[in-house]
């Protein structure tokens, strides 16, 4: 019986497989070309293209593809055969270092916000070497970047490697002046934890707003929701725990780290989460792990729901970006260590998150933009709209400290007494966790909370990336001026806490009276929803920052403002086109055909005796006709708002239109549609209540 060490990443060509198969020589160039970034000699390409074939073919592949990640959200590929004919009429299996190295997929059909005409149809995949390759069914599959003829970034990893490289160019510039000169690079870690909903297909097929949208556009509160907490690392249901194994050993064989799952807070809400590596690593596997996920729920009868906000009244789902540095020695950037307050290296590492957070507080709020979590932000189940930054009560006492000269005690740990002699004793944390923070510290890394759980974790960390390494390079171009280092050192960080202590703060993210104080006294940015935060992506200071660090060009930035809103505006506007047709076209009938049925029922019983009132049925039947007519006005509204988006002048106008009009009547019509619900028989309701899809899963 195989065990998981025995086939963990059987279907990656990771480094034991390159080990095994490449010369030494061969092997050594590569591992440069991903650990130092040296440029990629065609021999080894050719090498290397050469085994990965034939490892490929040996485990079943059949065909090649470039996958890469395009301004859609979701990855991309394109197969090719390793067929080449022969002079005999047979074939042979080729693949050469330029196949592996360059592919050529059509760029003009794909998101480029101005980028590219639709005429220019070239476009290029490049081979990222410090992605693991790997086979999915019968393709090996080589993570590849994405540009544009004009050699402008197209896809998400493009930007994301930009910024990994510009963190680790000034992260060793600061480690330098701490003498560390053994240090080759400073890689960002990160470690998503994935949140999911699990609804059976039956009841998936019956909703056209789950099939059309990700979520129910329609549905009255259950009786019996998330109030019990009941379910949050409850015991998984058989079906559930089926799924849960058969997933687990996909995403292990593709080497990828699946560490932890549990039930969530909502029914029929689950998380998994990984082990940490590399960013660019880890944001390839979470999207894998999102193919994944809904690929194997199928086989089990499942649906795999990745909407931030499947249901209305019951949490949503995030996917909580854990962040990290470290050396290529191992040595983690963030860790406090057993002394923070004598830990120098550590504090200005620290101060450059917080400075980083709260200059560009409106980059991190638009990197999670989208039009499905502007549903979750805010709610009682995620971070709020407003970014700020949970230290704990050690490292906020550390900072306050040096900020006024004190000097600083500690915090004692402090031993749990559980009041049972047969548990054992443990050292108490020295501060609590935070679940309300968008960005908390936790240990020896800051968790990232604002995320969606359809988003692709890139956008988040090519903004964090990017806008530390500013803090970095500001912190290494004065130290590097500095007479005396020592007191330059103190100077910058003693600076950074006043000047950006703003942005920390450790009390409950949830509580109105905070979103008054961050915003009126504070300060701090509140966007609300996507076309609040958007247009500010082009902000001087942001498209300056970004530009200097080339983690984009000025041409990108635009590209993706106007993608960015682009797919808000296209989201709600089938959200809306949806609502109306199932409003028109099944709920409304629904009710009809109920209340006309009351109406007979009632005529039958007065036809048996005149005298009677029949007041249940006269009375119902009025709430439903008068809640008949306000879904018919409500979704001749809605259309009506729709229409009126063609007359905007472009899409900033367009998807403020839609924040101000369109959502207002998407939700004045399912008060009304969900309120019918309430009073409709269950038979005569054309699809699965929230009841049914929250507890169908046994």
């Amino acid at each position: 019986m195989s065990t998981v060490k025995d086939f963990f990443g059987s279907l990656v060509f990771d480094d034991r497989v390159m080990k095994a198969s490449l010369s030494a020589e061969v092997y050594n160039s590569l591992k440069r070309t991903i650990d130092e970034g040296a440029r990629l000699d065609i021999g080894v390409a050719n090498a290397v293209a050469d085994a990965m074939k034939e490892w490929a073919v040996q485990n079943g592949a059949t065909h090649y593809t470039h996958w890469f990640q395009p301004l859609t959200g979701i990855t991309a590929e394109k197969h090719d055969s390793f067929i080449t004919p022969s002079p005999d009429g047979g074939v042979i299996l080729e693949f050469s270092g330029k196949e592996l190295i360059k592919g050529e997929p059509d760029a003009s059909s794909f998101p480029s916000g101005g980028l590219r005409a639709t005429f220019e149809a070239r476009g290029y995949t490049a081979w990222d070497p410090t992605s693991y390759a790997f086979i999915k069914g019968k393709t090996l599959c080589i993570p590849t970047a994405f540009c544009s003829y004009g050699g402008e970034a197209l896809d998400k990893k493009t930007p994301l490697l930009r910024s990994m490289e510009a963190l680790n160019k000034q992260a060793l510039r600061i480690l330098r002046l701490f003498g560390n000169d053994k240090a080759k690079y400073v890689r960002a870690s990160v470690g998503p934890e994935q949140e999911y909903f699990l609804i059976t297909k039956e009841m998936y097929d019956q909703r056209p707003d789950l099939r059309f949208t990700g979520r129910t556009l329609f549905g009255a509160k259950p009786p019996k929701g998330q109030e019990m907490d009941d379910h949050y690392f409850g015991v998984i249901k058989p079906r559930v725990a089926a799924y849960m194994a058969e997933l687990n050993q996909e995403l292990w064989k593709l080497g990828i780290l699946a560490k932890t799952e549990h039930n969530e807070v909502a029914p029929a809400q689950h998380e998994l989460a990984p082990i940490y590596t590399t960013t660019n690593i880890a944001t390839d596997h979470n999207q894998l792990t999102m193919e994944i996920m809904q690929k194997v729920a199928a086989r089990h009868g499942l649906v795999c729901l990745l909407h931030e906000k499947p249901f209305a009244g019951v949490n949503g789902s995030g996917k909580h970006n854990n962040w990290s540095i470290s050396t290529n020695e191992g040595a983690n950037l963030l860790s406090p260590g057993e002394t923070p307050y004598e830990n120098a290296q550590f504090l200005l590492f620290l101060c450059a998150v917080i400075k980083a957070v709260d200059d560009y507080q409106d980059l991190l709020r638009i990197s999670v933009a989208t039009a499905g979590n502007d549903h979750r932000l805010g709610a009682n189940e995620a971070p709020p709209a407003v970014v700020s930054v949970f230290l704990g009560d050690e490292l906020n006492g550390i900072l306050e400290a040096i900020e006024k000269d004190a000097e600083y005690h500690g915090v004692e740990k402090k031993k749990m007494k559980l009041g049972v002699d047969v548990l054992p004793r443990f050292l108490r944390d020295t501060t609590d966790r935070n679940r309300t923070s968008p960005f908390a510290f936790t240990g020896n890394k800051f968790e990232f909370r604002m995320l969606g759980s359809s988003n692709s974790i890139a956008c988040a960390n090519i903004m964090l990336n990017t806008a530390v390494a500013e803090s970095l390079r500001i912190y290494a171009d004065e130290l590097e001026a500095a007479g005396d280092f020592n007191a330059a050192l103190y100077e910058v960080i003693k600076k950074t806490i006043r000047d950006h202590k703003r942005i920390i703060f450790n009390g409950n993210g949830y509580d109105d009276a905070w979103i008054r104080e961050a915003t009126e006294k504070r300060g701090l940015c509140n966007y609300r929803t996507t076309p609040d935060c958007m247009p500010h992506l082009l902000d001087k200071k942001n498209v300056e920052m970004l530009t200097a660090h080339k983690v984009f060009s000025e041409a990108e930035l635009k590209s993706r403002c106007e993608i960015m809103l682009e797919n808000y505006c296209k989201t709600v506007v089938i959200e809306a086109n949806t609502m109306v047709d199932m409003a028109r076209t099944q709920i409304a009938p629904a009710v009809e055909a109920y209340a006309a049925d009351m109406a007979k029922a009632a005529s039958a019983k007065r036809a048996l005796d005149a005298s009677l009132v029949c007041g249940f049925e006269t009375g119902l039947i009025k709430k439903l006709s008068a809640l008949t007519d306000r879904i018919a006005a409500g979704a001749q509204d809605l259309e009506e708002a729709v229409v009126q988006l063609g007359n905007a002048d472009d899409i900033g106008a367009e998807s403020a239109m839609i924040r101000d009009t369109v959502l207002v009547k998407m939700s004045e019509l399912r008060v009304a549609c969900d309120k019918a619900e309430t009073l409709t028989a269950k038979s005569y309701w054309p699809f699965p209540s929230y009841g049914d899809l929250l507890f169908s899963v046994k």
